[in-house]
Order: structure tokens, then sequence, then C-alpha cells
């Protein structure tokens, strides 16, 4: 029973510290910004640059789903068990003090995929903690998945994977969109049942022209056909790189009659900062940071919209160029909502990472029974062995007892007269 206990705790604290890392890596921009939030609350923001910030984030989302894989096949027991008990020890305390203060609305440790409450995730910690002292208590009772040979290859493949994941993640958008301004999401359906009184996500959505200070989310929601926003959330500090490729898309716009706008949280001064480093000729809106940064993870990004509708989403490295905007959208295939891509990226999740591991378990074990086989087999025939050579002398000593006495019953050793 306490074998039982001890792995099945390992296995409530694999899947969730894989979950949660794996989520983190997807969006590590996400967990950035959550970071940035603790270290307002503490007063240190302004001591913390972001490159540190966003290093902790891929860091973090790392160790959980290096710890998780690790607890998963039972790999290097006595260390990841003490590390994880620590990791608990200092997550609960913190998760504790969030409960009863409430500085933030969510610690962000699933990200957007499941939100909790501070006390749901305070009570999450309190059972992860548990969990944590029994296979720190007893290590050893975990049951092993591979063999120590293989292990280095389990733990450089998995952190090479969830690194690249985070990699790409920061280079295009989240491999998964988790937020409600994923593409498909109707943002005119959204907005008006936050008009009608109905919670929603969308409450804090708002474009309101630099200009004039006028409110136009109602007619750019409601305007039949294509939309494209750029989002920067600020201008100070967002991507140059594609300035040239920005104001292209902005030029075959204009000439095809597509309206086009930037959303920010900048003020008139970054606004001019922008317009004169970039020469950029759109017209400004402006947005709610925080709205900015939940629409896309990208400084600036740009999003399509088509009848209120998000049909495509691009971060600033994977703009459309002149090559694919040959023609009007209506003819084009950016132009159309591209099929649901969740099942595909979940396949491809599952041949590149999941897939390899299950094929390197299986052979693992096959040759773990393989060699099982081998050295029942040596171990038997040197029992065999040994037993038939112990059958000859026992048969041969059987025959010496069993000779028949000589003619006249002479016996060995007796003289004659």
């Amino acid at each position: 029973m306490r074998k039982v206990g001890v792995n099945i705790s390992r296995l409530i604290l694999a899947v969730v510290l894989v979950f949660s890392g794996f989520i983190k890596a997807v969006d590590p921009l996400g967990t950035q910004y959550k970071i940035a939030d603790y270290l307002q609350v503490l007063h240190l923001g302004k001591y913390v640059p972001d490159a540190i910030t966003l290093g902790s984030s891929v860091i973090q989302s790392a160790i959980e789903f290096g710890l998780g894989i690790c607890l998963l096949f039972a790999m290097h027991r006595r260390f990841v068990s003490k590390l994880t008990l620590l990791m608990m020890a200092l997550m609960t305390p913190l998760t504790l003090w969030l409960a009863l203060t409430n500085p933030i609305s969510d610690c962000g440790c699933f990200g957007d995929a499941v939100v909790l409450t501070n006390w749901q995730t305070f009570w999450k910690n309190v059972v992860l903690l548990a969990a944590a002292l029994v296979i720190w208590k007893w290590p050893l009772d975990m049951i092993r998945f591979v063999s120590r040979n293989i292990q280095w290859i389990i733990i450089n493949y998995s952190a090479a994977f969830i690194i690249a994941l985070s990699a790409w993640s920061l280079y295009d958008l989240p491999y998964f969109d988790f937020r409600p301004y994923h593409i498909g999401t109707d943002l005119r359906g959204g907005w008006t049942k936050m008009m009608e009184g109905e919670e929603s996500p969308y409450s804090e959505f708002f474009m309101e022209e630099t200009r004039n200070g006028e409110d136009i989310t109602d007619s750019l929601l409601n305007h039949k056909g294509y939309l494209f926003l750029l989002v920067a959330t600020h201008l100070e500090n967002a991507d140059d790189s594609q300035l040239d490729l920005i104001n292209q898309i902005y030029e075959y716009a204009e000439d095809e009659k597509y309206p086009f706008y930037c959303l920010t949280a900048s003020g008139k001064a970054g606004i001019k900062y922008w317009i004169e480093n970039t020469g950029a000729e759109y017209p400004y809106c402006h947005t709610d940071d925080i709205t900015l940064k939940t629409i896309i993870r990208s400084n600036p990004g740009l999003l399509l919209l088509k009848d209120g509708v998000i049909i495509r989403k691009w971060s600033h490295n994977r703009l459309p160029d002149e090559y694919q905007l040959t023609d009007r959208l209506e003819n084009l295939e950016i132009g159309q909502k591209p099929e649901d891509s969740v099942p595909k990226k979940t396949l491809i999740i599952l041949l590149w990472y999941v897939l390899p591991l299950v094929i390197l378990t299986i052979a693992d074990r096959l040759w773990a029974w393989s060699l099982w086989v081998r050295n029942k087999q040596k171990s038997n025939k040197v029992y065999q062995l040994f037993n038939k050579k112990k059958n000859e002398k026992e048969n041969c000593s059987r025959q010496l007892e069993d000779e028949p006495e000589p003619a006249g019953g002479h016996q060995p050793g007796q003289g004659t007269e």
C-alpha cells in the first residue's frame, strides 16, 4: 500500500508539472507578464529588466516540465524528489499570501488554459505539497519506467523540446492560443454581449481615435468585409525590424480599400516618435495596454478581421509579403479563415515528442526483458550443468554399490589358504 501511495503521488505531481511547464512554454510572454505583475506588487518592477523576466519565464517552464518528466519516468529519484519538495515548500506559502491579500486575481500557474482563483491555487498546492512529502520520504518506491542507461537521452530530448517550443512561440505566436482573441473569435458578437450588460472578456476592449478622441469600436467591429489592425502595445518599445513590410501592407490595404488602423496604448509622444522614425501614415487608435497584450503576443503584431471575426494573426516576424498579397483578399488563401489547426498541432506534438519517447521506452523494456531472459537461461544452464555433474556422481556411486560380488564369494582383501 505504501508503494501504491508513492506512485499515485508521483503521477499526480508528474501530470501537473508537465502540464504547467508545457503551458508556460507555449506562451512565454504571458508568463513574463505575470512575473512582472508579481514584481509590481512587490514594488520591484522598475529594478528588473524585461530580459530577466523573460529569461525567468523560459527557465521556469523548463524546470517544471523537466521535473514532471523525471517524475513520470522515475529518473534520479532522490534528487528530483528533494527538488520537487523544495519547490512546493516555496510555492505553497506564496499562494497562501496571494489568497489572503489578493493582489493579483490569477496566479498564472496554468496560463490562460485553466484559470484558478487564488484560493483554488492554494488548495491545489497543499495537495501537491503533501504528494511531494510522500515521494521525498520514500523516493526509491517510485517504479522506474526506463533503465539508467537511457535516462540521459530522455532528459536531453525533453530539454531540447521544451526550449525549442518556447523559442518558436517567441519568434512566431503561442503554439496554442487559449486567450479570448484567438483565430475564429467573433469580436462583434462578444463586444455586443458586453454592451448588453453581460459579463464578457471583451469588457475592456475599445478603439478610440487619437486625433479627435472618438470611440470607433462599434463602427469598426460592424464593418462589413476585411479590416487590418496593427497592434503595438507600446510603440516606444516595438520591434522596428519589419517597418518596410508593415508600410507595404498598409499601402496594399489602401489600394484595395481595406481599413487599416494601429492600436496602441502609447500616448501622443510615443505615436509621434513612431511616425518620425517609420514614416507611417496609417491612423492610430488608443486601446488598453493589458487588452493589447492579450490580443496578440507580439509588439507589433497584425490582425485581419472579416465581418468582425478574427481570421488571421501574424507576429512581426511572420508578416505577409508582396508575394502573398498578389490579389484581393477575397481571392487569396490568407483572406480565408484557416481550418481548425488544434488537432494538427496536437498531432505534431505527439509525433515529434511523445511518440519517440514511447518507442524508446518500449525498446528499453524489450531490451531489459531480453537481458533478463538471457541471464535466466544462462543461470539455468549453469544450474543444469551443476545438476548434471551431481547426477553423474550419484549414478556412479549407485553403480559401484550395486556391482555384483565375484564368484566363490571372494571378497577383496581376503587371503587364501
